[in-house]
């Protein structure tokens, strides 16, 4: 069971977030909500956020994940999400929560759609 592990990095305007391992109740949702606060804290209102090697994610996970979009909108950014796993893909949809996040398959398109609103 590996824990949530959480890594950024610059792409342009965007900031990527490269998560792993598993977002559940507690650690996993706590680090993820704390990354999403620095990266706003610094300015960072373009966010990716990569679930590619998520391999777990729970009800607190994905609430998180909608905390972390709310924040994110309310501060004037974006957040999108690459990358997803069938599992993560297939809770997204049982919530009827896939309409609301901008997802993505390929990281170089990604990026490329956060340009075209703002432009």
């Amino acid at each position: 069971m590996a824990l949530l592990q959480a890594t950024y990095r610059d792409a342009g305007a965007v900031t990527v977030l490269d998560l792993s391992g598993r977002i559940t109740l507690g650690e996993g949702s706590a680090l993820l909500r704390s990354t999403i606060r620095e990266l706003l804290d610094d300015q960072r209102f373009k966010i990716l956020v990569n679930l590619g090697d998520i391999n777990y994610i729970d009800s607190s996970g994905i609430g998180e994940l909608v905390s972390a979009y709310t924040a994110v909108k309310n501060r004037g950014g974006e957040l999108k999400l690459l990358h997803l796993t069938k599992k993560v893909r297939d809770l997204l949809q049982i919530t009827k929560l896939y309409t609301v996040f901008d997802v993505h398959s390929d990281e170089v398109a990604a990026l490329g759609s956060f340009d075209k609103k703002s432009a």
